[in-house]
């Protein structure tokens, strides 16, 4: 028996040391995730360099890194703006007021207005009304009067990339705005928007780019920085691939506004959207 005992014995301390080991892969593991971010600057270069070998294996040509990361560095300011985001905690009420004014609805009629054909087809497209098109437009860069950000984007994304509060996030988004360049659609100098890596009038991020955006007026590109018909076609393609459907209401509760909710995560900007949309319908 005492033989058996002994051979129990050494199988239980293998089994110990076994998840030990692993254990110890573990915690390993755990610590060098935790040093491929960071909340200074100061690692940065080295995450950079880790970073180009894991867009390489997503497809991103050496080129186009060459050129969209040439001489990048951290950027402390865009940290700053992404800590200091106050708006999305006031009431609608308080946001609405402060977001929609008269002027800007009556710019939007004047935009249906004069752009009714065109907003017609995309309807015709994509199911989408034009009121909530416009009302996109308007609330993010006041229907492009804003320039919606001059920031280089891929400076923005390789900073917010690297931070630790939403690393991954950020990093597939640097990875789809490298793929827009990659792709021919813009230049790096082109590149540049919202301190967020947000792009053109829409504020498209580069994955939703990648994915959503259209050639409406036929000119061989995707332009979501200076062409409207580009522009709003790919805002109706995108709610369009998150579950519009045509001809349906879009306030709360429906499956329009789910779709809604898919452009902004904050409560208050999708019920923006919703009540704007509704004013310029004239509803």
């Amino acid at each position: 028996m005492s033989g058996i005992y002994q051979v129990m014995a050494r199988l239980v301390r293998s089994a110990l040391m076994a998840g030990v080991a692993g254990l110890g892969v573990s915690l390993s593991a755990t610590g060098a995730s935790a040093q491929a971010c960071g909340n200074t600057g100061a690692g940065f270069d080295a995450w950079l360099a880790g970073y180009k070998s894991r867009a390489a294996a997503q497809g991103v040509s050496a080129s186009a890194m060459a050129s969209g990361l040439a001489g990048m560095s951290y950027d402390q300011s865009v940290i700053n703006l992404d800590r200091g985001q106050r708006s999305f905690k006031l009431s609608f009420e308080q946001f609405y007021a402060r977001r929609v004014s008269g002027s800007l609805i009556s710019r939007g009629q004047s935009l249906m207005a004069s752009n009714r054909a065109l907003l017609d087809g995309i309807e015709k497209t994509y199911g989408v009304p034009g009121a909530v098109l416009i009302s996109i437009w308007g609330l993010e860069t006041n229907y492009a009067r804003s320039s919606g950000g001059s920031k280089s984007i891929f400076r923005s994304l390789a900073t917010l990339a690297y931070d630790c509060r939403r690393a991954k996030f950020f990093e597939n988004e640097l990875t789809n705005a490298l793929k827009i360049i990659q792709r021919g659609d813009k230049s790096v100098g082109q590149m540049r928007g919202g301190w967020a890596g947000e792009i053109g009038p829409m504020q498209f991020l580069p994955s939703s780019y990648m994915k959503y955006a259209v050639d409406f007026d036929g000119d061989g590109r995707r332009d979501l920085f200076n062409s409207v018909p580009d522009m709003l076609a790919s805002t109706a393609n995108y709610l369009k691939g998150h579950g519009w459907k045509a001809g349906q209401p879009w306030g709360p509760g429906t499956a329009n506004y789910g779709a809604i909710r898919e452009w902004n995560k904050a409560e208050v900007y999708q019920r923006t959207i919703a009540v704007m949309s509704e004013k310029l319908a004239g509803r």
